[in-house]
């Protein structure tokens, strides 16, 4: 890796869905879960849970662009949600699951914008991409027992990505 790491940050529903599609990679150096966007300075996952903080759950992925460029993490980004649904994701609800791109260069907004485009004009989905594209803000580590859930808490993941219909969805939409 080299030594110019970048930072992106998404919002795609329950942040416990969204670490590990991203955390199989060479060049990705980090994928933390934890809270964008909103008003309440550092929030509890309860805050953020009540949709009262105006935060969303989100991933923050530290990568090596020369490994892994940023438009595969956004290619993967899409394959993980229903960018069409403006009222969360899957059987999570409220705005603190809603979807949204969260960008730290013009050059990341500029290459966002084109894969939403791109995605849009596909015809793949008949709704149109609700999934904002916004400037980052100060991001909040969730707390410790959220990070890597999906290895700690393995069946209760899996459980909960089985109850959800979002790798239905993946499946019928990606697959």
């Amino acid at each position: 890796m080299s030594n110019r790491l970048e930072k992106a940050t998404f919002a795609g529903g329950c942040f416990w869905c969204m670490v590990k599609p991203f955390d199989q990679w060479d060049g990705i150096s980090s994928v933390i879960s934890g809270y964008m966007g909103g008003h309440l300075e550092n929030p509890t996952y309860e805050d953020v849970k009540t949709g009262d903080s105006g935060h969303l759950e989100v991933v923050e992925i530290e990568f090596d662009p020369t490994v892994f460029p940023y438009e595969k993490l956004l290619e993967i980004f899409w394959q993980q949600i229903d960018p069409t649904d403006e009222g969360g994701q899957f059987h999570d609800r409220g705005d603190s699951y809603r979807t949204a791109i969260f960008y730290y260069t013009e050059n990341q907004k500029e290459k966002a914008e084109k894969s939403k485009n791109d995605l849009s004009e596909s015809g793949k989905f008949s709704k149109p991409i609700v999934t904002e594209i916004r400037p980052a803000a100060t991001f909040y580590p969730a707390e410790d027992y959220h990070q890597d859930y999906y290895k700690k808490n393995k069946s209760h993941y899996e459980e909960d990505r089985e109850k959800s219909g979002r790798d239905e969805f993946i499946n019928s939409h990606w697959n």
